[in-house]
């Protein structure tokens, strides 16, 4: 038996984009293999957190995020990606008025890992 033929959904990251507007509420636009790829808009400062078990990468599409760790920070502008390793405590940071990314990680990750609290997003919309 084979599986049918399926002919994949172009995503266009602006068009998601210009879907929502909320910060730090976390979009999912496509799945594959147990990951989400995510999107996300922020501004300001996040909460410390780590992942036990994920790693995540993020990719900026529009900003500049600064991403603080306990022993120094990195900068990611347009067109960079950082990857944060499981069990790395992190920051992120809008260093500009507003960030928009791209978040790869696997399904289930909240988004404020080992932290639960007001900006915890169990179940992100699929969009």
């Amino acid at each position: 038996m084979s599986l049918p033929e399926v002919v994949p959904e172009v995503v266009r990251l602006q068009e998601k984009f210009d879907l929502f507007q909320e910060h730090w509420s976390p979009k999912v636009v496509g799945e594959l293999n147990g990951q989400q790829v995510k999107l996300a808009k922020i501004s300001g400062e996040f909460v410390w957190h780590s992942h036990e078990h994920e790693d995540e990468l993020f990719l900026v599409t529009k900003g500049t995020l600064l991403m603080r760790f306990r022993d120094g920070e990195r900068r990611i502008g347009v067109g960079e990606f950082i990857v944060v390793p499981r069990g790395v405590e992190h920051l992120p940071v809008a260093e500009t008025p507003e960030v928009w990314m791209l978040m790869f990680e696997p399904a289930g990750t909240l988004n404020t890992g080992n932290v639960v609290n007001e900006r915890t997003v169990a179940e992100p919309e699929h969009l």
